[in-house]
C-alpha cells in the first residue's frame, strides 16, 4: 500500500460511561460497567495501533469515588497494554474534586484543563463543566490560556477534547444544556493548528464543523438518545446502539469511524490469514483483485453471498 495511506495517529474516542459505584446498573437496567469492559476488550482484540484513549467526560454518573476508582482500575491497564496515552476529560456529571483526586492523585477542585503530547500530536483536554449546572462553558481565563497554548503550533497539530460539543443540538430541550457562548471560542480555534474537536454529551453520534474544523461527537457507552423517536416523546433514551469512535489522522485529513460497542454475529468478511498475502501485493495488484467485478476473488465472494 502507499505510505500516505498510513495514519500518523489513531485515537480511540469513548464518551459518557456514566459509571455507578459498586457496579450498580444505571436506571437499574443498563449494565454500564459491562458495556465499558466490552469496549476495552474490543480495542485489545483489534489489530490497530491505538495512540491515545480519549474519554470525553461524564465518566461517573454521580461522581462517586468508587466509580472513578473502578474506571481507573479498568482503563489504565488497557491503555498500558495498547501502548496508548490516556486522556481524561471532565463532564457535567463529574465533580472536579473527586475527578482530580481519583484519576490524577491531585487534591484540586479547580479547572481541569490539561495538555498531552502524543508523538507530536497535541491533545488538549478542556474542562467545559460549570459547577452546579449541566450546561457547558469556558471562562475568560480558560480562553486566554487556550489561545496561549495554540500560539505555538504542534508538529502534528492539535486535537481539542471537550465534553460539550460546539454544535447546535437537535432538540430544544438539549439546547438548554449545550455549550454556551460558542462564538467566544470560534476566533481562538479558527486559523490555529486545531485539526479536530472531539466531544460527547449528546449520547448519539453527531458530526459538524466549528471554526473551519471538523467536530466528532461520540455516542455514549451507557445509553443512547434516539434522535428519531416517536413524536409522543419529548426525549427518548434507549439501552441500545452504543458506540465509540476511531479517529484516524493522516497528513492532511482526519477520518472518523463509528465502532459499535456491541459484538454482532459475523456474516461475511475476510480471515486474518489473508493478511500475509495482501502484505506482499502491490497497490495495483490489490486494486485489480478487490475492485474488479470479474476477478476470481470477487466471483467467489459473489457466489457465496448469493448462495449460488
Amino acid at each position: 500500500m502507499l505510505e500516505s495511506d498510513t495514519a500518523s495517529h489513531v485515537i480511540a474516542h469513548i464518551s459518557d460511561t456514566h459509571l455507578l459505584g459498586g457496579g450498580r446498573k444505571l436506571f437499574s437496567t443498563v449494565d454500564v460497567a459491562s458495556n465499558l469492559t466490552r469496549v476495552l476488550d474490543r480495542l485489545r482484540a483489534g489489530d490497530q495501533k491505538i495512540d491515545a484513549l480519549v474519554f470525553t467526560g461524564d465518566l461517573a454518573d454521580i461522581a462517586e469515588v468508587d466509580a472513578y476508582r473502578w474506571l481507573r482500575g479498568q482503563v489504565e491497564p488497557a491503555a498500558a497494554e495498547l501502548g496508548a496515552e490516556l486522556v481524561w476529560v471532565m463532564g457535567n456529571h463529574d465533580e472536579r474534586a473527586a475527578y482530580s483526586r481519583e484519576l490524577f492523585d491531585d487534591e484540586s477542585d479547580g479547572v481541569q484543563d490539561r495538555v498531552y503530547n502524543v508523538g507530536g500530536l497535541r491533545i488538549i483536554s478542556l474542562d467545559t463543566s460549570v459547577p452546579g449546572y449541566h450546561h457547558g462553558a469556558l471562562s475568560e481565563e480558560q480562553r486566554v490560556w487556550l489561545a496561549q497554548e495554540l500560539a505555538t503550533p504542534a508538529p502534528h497539530g492539535t486535537v481539542l477534547a471537550m465534553h460539550h460539543p460546539p454544535l447546535v443540538a437537535h432538540s430544544p430541550l438539549v439546547r438548554l444544556i449545550e455549550f454556551e457562548e460558542m462564538s467566544l471560542l470560534e476566533p481562538i480555534v479558527r486559523g490555529s493548528d486545531v485539526r479536530a474537536v472531539l466531544a460527547g454529551h449528546l449520547h448519539y453520534s453527531a458530526f459538524g464543523n466549528f471554526a473551519g474544523v471538523p467536530v466528532s461527537v461520540a455516542s455514549a457507552t451507557c445509553y443512547t438518545v434516539d434522535v428519531g423517536a416517536d413524536k409522543s416523546l419529548l426525549l427518548s433514551a434507549v439501552d441500545g446502539a452504543q458506540s465509540i469512535q476511531l479517529i484516524h489522522l493522516y497528513g492532511d485529513a482526519v477520518v472518523t469511524s463509528v465502532v459499535p460497542a456491541q459484538i454482532y454475529e459475523h456474516i461475511s468478511g475476510y480471515p486474518a490469514t489473508l493478511r500475509a498475502m495482501v502484505d506482499t501485493m502491490s497497490f495495483a495488484e490489490l486494486r485489480e483483485m478487490i475492485s474488479s467485478k470479474t476477478s476470481d476473488f470477487n466471483s467467489a465472494e459473489r457466489e457465496q453471498s448469493a448462495d449460488l
